[in-house]
């Protein structure tokens, strides 16, 4: 139950967040404190989902070698500018060659 009273906590806070900028009015969208706020919460949001689930087995932290390799290939792929296909067939060529390699 206290599961369900969080997924819909979150939908209600999403779906108000989503109003929210509906009803602000132009000048406070406008406002630089307030327009850097919105430019970096997406790349928080999204870093903090990526160390979950790069770092995060169940409920504890694992270390896991070739799942970080594959991140580093990633990150290696991202800064070369490859296409994001690319860059999700590298990590998993990596990971899954680690994997077969016993490392």
């Amino acid at each position: 139950m206290t599961v369900w009273i969080a997924v819909v906590a979150t939908g209600l806070g999403c779906y108000g967040l989503k109003l929210a900028g509906l009803v602000v009015p132009q000048r406070v969208l406008g406002d630089p404190r307030v327009r850097r706020f919105s430019e970096l919460v997406p790349v928080a949001l999204l870093t903090a989902l990526i160390a979950v689930q790069a770092l995060a087995h169940g409920r504890a932290l694992e270390l896991d070698g070739p799942r970080l390799a594959g991140m580093a290939v990633a990150v290696v792929a991202l800064l070369l500018r490859a296409p994001f296909l690319v860059v999700l067939l590298a990590a998993a060529v990596a990971t899954a060659g680690l994997r077969l390699l016993g490392i």
